[in-house]
């Protein structure tokens, strides 16, 4: 960081210590921003990225406990139906939190399944959803660092005070410095996708150089994170996506091999594209159909990941074919290493920033939408009508 920038963060941070958070959006790459659905993510420089953090913009002083804007969930139902936007207190970090002035929320699939009481976590009602975020930490509960005021960080929020408002609650240790080749949408989409991927392809999958990976869903929020992983770990990736709108997302993902299952036989297609081998490592986010596709599609001793059910169907797994044909089926819950494994964690956030660095991973960001437009972006993604990922803009 320059003289400049450190003078300017702590000038903020005294700010914060002296009256309450403070409200600067910066927003470091802002204006590079691109709103074409076709583009790839927008990159920051490195000064572009040092340059705001100095900005001499007005600190505006919020005092906690004063009201800000928010979405939230006063009772369970479709996303579109039951969210309400409303003016709710500015929440206090507790020991070992962080409140982050949020200047990009990332949309996700879970968030339907909270608004609708199906995810496996179930806050108390009414509660703020969102579950990522970009933005800056502009207090710190007891246990924290205070040289981390002023720091640019994107990551998971902590519900009920989830992303979706102008500010989150976040545990210190679940925000991580966001890297500066990454704008604010793009940072605040690539946490849990990212995260995700790297777990389920590089620790749980083993994922070897020279290895075939089939991505289902590949040019969603998931399946477009595992491409990018994928090839960044040498393997040859084939990506199954339902359209060729999404066929070209794909292809620009950097995927060998893309199949469309509107229009050819993803089976016969998988097994053309590996000399009938089958492929060594399978991701599915989808479930239902696309899982038992993948059941006649692994090679010999090949893995299939079990990521998600996008389809709603969970599908039975006959235990016998897995013996029988010698392959495995690998579960993820990547929620669970926070609190199990969190070096772990640390050490994909490590991997993945020095990837995001090189400019080998980004997420590609299709849509960046006004904040009221928030539930319509959520049902679109529970509808699996989207491309790429879905960033929110937050009031200032």
């Amino acid at each position: 960081m320059s003289t400049d920038a450190r003078a300017a963060t702590e000038r903020d941070a005294a700010t914060v210590d002296a009256g309450g958070p403070a409200r600067r959006r910066t927003k470091a790459g802002e204006a590079a921003m691109s709103t074409t659905a076709s583009q790839a993510p927008t990159a920051v420089s490195a000064e572009g990225a040092a340059a705001a953090t100095a900005s001499s913009d007005a600190v505006e002083p919020v005092e906690i406990g004063k009201t800000m804007t928010a979405w939230t969930v006063p009772e369970l139902g479709e996303p579109a139906e039951v969210m309400s936007l409303r003016e709710v207190p500015v929440p206090e970090p507790g020991p070992g939190e962080v409140l982050v002035d949020v200047w990009s929320a990332g949309l996700n699939f879970p968030d339907a399944l909270l608004a609708r009481g199906q995810y496996q976590d179930r806050p108390v009602l009414p509660f703020i959803p969102g579950l990522e975020l970009c933005g800056e930490i502009v207090a710190v509960g007891t246990g924290v660092d205070r040289s981390r005021l002023g720091e640019r960080v994107m990551g998971t929020p902590k519900l009920p005070h989830g992303a979706l408002a102008q500010f989150a609650v976040a545990d210190a240790g679940d925000v991580v410095p966001a890297p500066y080749t990454l704008d604010d949408a793009s940072a605040s989409v690539f946490h849990i996708a990212y995260q995700t991927g790297w777990f389920g392809l590089y620790r749980r999958a083993n994922l070897r150089v020279g290895e075939s990976l089939v991505v289902h869903a590949a040019a969603g929020g998931v399946g477009s994170a595992a491409v990018q992983l994928g090839k960044a770990a040498g393997a040859r990736v084939i990506g199954v996506v339902g359209s060729p709108e999404k066929a070209a997302v794909a292809k620009q993902l950097g995927a060998d091999v893309v199949i469309d299952r509107s229009v050819q036989d993803v089976v016969a297609a998988v097994k053309d594209a590996t000399d009938g081998r089958g492929a060594d490592v399978i991701y599915d986010p989808v479930g239902g159909a696309a899982f038992q596709q993948s059941t006649r599609m692994v090679a010999f001793e090949g893995r299939i990941l079990v990521i998600g059910f996008a389809s709603g169907e969970i599908p039975q797994v006959a235990v016998n074919h897995a013996l029988v044909k010698n392959y495995g089926i690998i579960g993820l819950h990547w929620g669970l290493y926070r609190s199990r494994r969190p070096e772990l964690v640390a050490r994909a956030n490590e991997d993945l920033a020095r990837l995001a660095e090189v400019r080998a991973v980004a997420p590609f960001v299709s849509e960046r939408l006004a904040f009221d437009e928030a539930p319509q972006g959520i049902a679109r993604i529970a509808a699996g009508s989207t491309i790429g990922r879905i960033a929110v803009t937050p009031p200032s």
